[in-house]
């Protein structure tokens, strides 16, 4: 008996050695991916939300200008705006669909300091820039061909799909990118307007001058109040997540689950030795692959598919030169593209976004045509 005690001691006490590391390395482990997932937490939000790191955010603009010496207000209501407006300020409004109120719109008209508003909806604009009206004409960007030195300093800017504007009556309104930046003086008051938010944006400030016209045009007062309102004044914001939803006893069901999946795991893997490297049992190329899917393409007649598959990878590819996001509008992306290599933005919707092909040799001369188009893009 002793003997056999003395041969299975070492055993026991060794493997508890192993489990012991196994346990600290898990619990590291699981507390730097926790400290990780707080500290890079995405922020949501909606379009212009001064607190949003997502793509229609303004996390970055806001930033930006504290980084600049730029006191930057978060208003959530029209009271925190009445509250920290001052004749030396800049009033920021955006997600203007939201002002719905007529008393909050003459409360907002009413707020002393300059202003800047973002693709105003009618209301908005005719009750905070009432001097200036819709021009028939709509524009994507390009120079600005006007003499406002902010614009000018920011140079090309790609603004999406914007509304431009012109003056509504005797008044000198100063026109930038073809209307989509306007700007008039008032009662000693600067009023500015621009048709898109989207270079204001996270994803858009990448794109060309679109970060400093951004900061030029947000950046004219050293106090900046940023109001974007996500609801209507006086709704109820809905922001519960998902797991707010979730019972608390579920919470520790998981807490319970996931000890008894360690201990199996930990049941399992007594026997684990060191790992064991071993070659692939087969080695494919890349041409073989491609290869094989255009055949199999082939027998199935999906023509559709196979030119699904070559318009998106080329837009995949083009988009990013474009400064566009993947949710781009066709007729954005055709304009963008048109602008670039001096085509028919009719003719560049058909090839982008048209209907499939009929035969195996329009499939081929499609894919010729989208890479001719790429290579375009990439040397312009």
């Amino acid at each position: 008996m002793t003997e056999v005690s003395t041969a299975v001691g070492p055993t026991v006490a060794k493997r508890w050695r192993t489990i012991k590391w196994i346990l600290l390395a898990l619990v590291v482990i699981a507390a730097v991916s926790t400290l990780s997932t707080y500290l890079t937490a995405s922020r949501p939000g909606g379009r212009m939300d001064p607190e949003a790191t997502s793509p229609e955010g303004a996390r970055a603009l806001v930033s930006l200008l504290r980084d600049q010496g730029v006191e930057v207000i978060e208003a959530g209501s029209l009271a925190d705006v009445e509250r920290s407006a001052r004749p030396d300020t800049l009033l920021v409004v955006a997600q203007t669909y939201y002002l719905v109120d007529d008393e909050g719109l003459r409360r907002l008209a009413a707020v002393p300091g300059d202003r800047l508003l973002a693709e105003p909806v009618s209301r908005t604009r005719e009750a905070l820039a009432p001097r200036i009206r819709t021009a028939p004409t709509a524009t994507f960007g390009g120079p600005p061909n006007c003499d406002m030195p902010e614009a000018n300093r920011a140079g090309d800017v790609q603004f999406g799909a914007s509304d431009t504007y012109e003056a509504a009556g005797e008044v000198n309104v100063t026109r930038c990118y073809d209307g989509a930046v306007v700007r008039y003086t008032d009662d000693g008051r600067t009023v500015t307007v621009v048709g898109s938010a989207d270079f204001m944006t996270n994803s858009g400030l990448l794109s060309e001058g679109n970060a400093a016209l951004a900061m030029n045009l947000a950046g004219t007062r050293p106090r900046v109040i940023w109001y974007a309102p996500q609801q209507s004044e006086g709704e109820s914001g809905g922001s519960a997540s998902f797991t707010d939803l979730i019972p608390d006893r579920v919470w520790w069901m998981v807490l319970q689950l996931c000890l008894a999946v360690l201990l199996v795991a930990l049941w399992r893997g007594r026997r684990v030795g060191p790992l064991v490297a071993e070659d692939l049992p087969v080695v494919v190329r890349a041409s073989e692959t491609v290869e094989g899917r255009g055949r199999l393409y082939r027998s199935r007649r999906a023509r559709d598919r196979a030119a699904e598959a070559l318009r998106a990878a080329a837009l995949h590819r083009m988009l990013p030169r474009l400064g566009l996001g993947p949710n781009a509008e066709p007729t954005a992306v055709a304009q963008s593209v048109a602008q670039r290599i001096g085509a028919d933005p009719n003719a560049l919707v058909h090839l982008l976004f048209g209907p499939p092909p009929d035969t195996d040799a329009d499939l081929v001369n499609l894919a010729h045509q989208l890479d001719d188009t790429e290579r375009q893009v990439a040397l312009s």
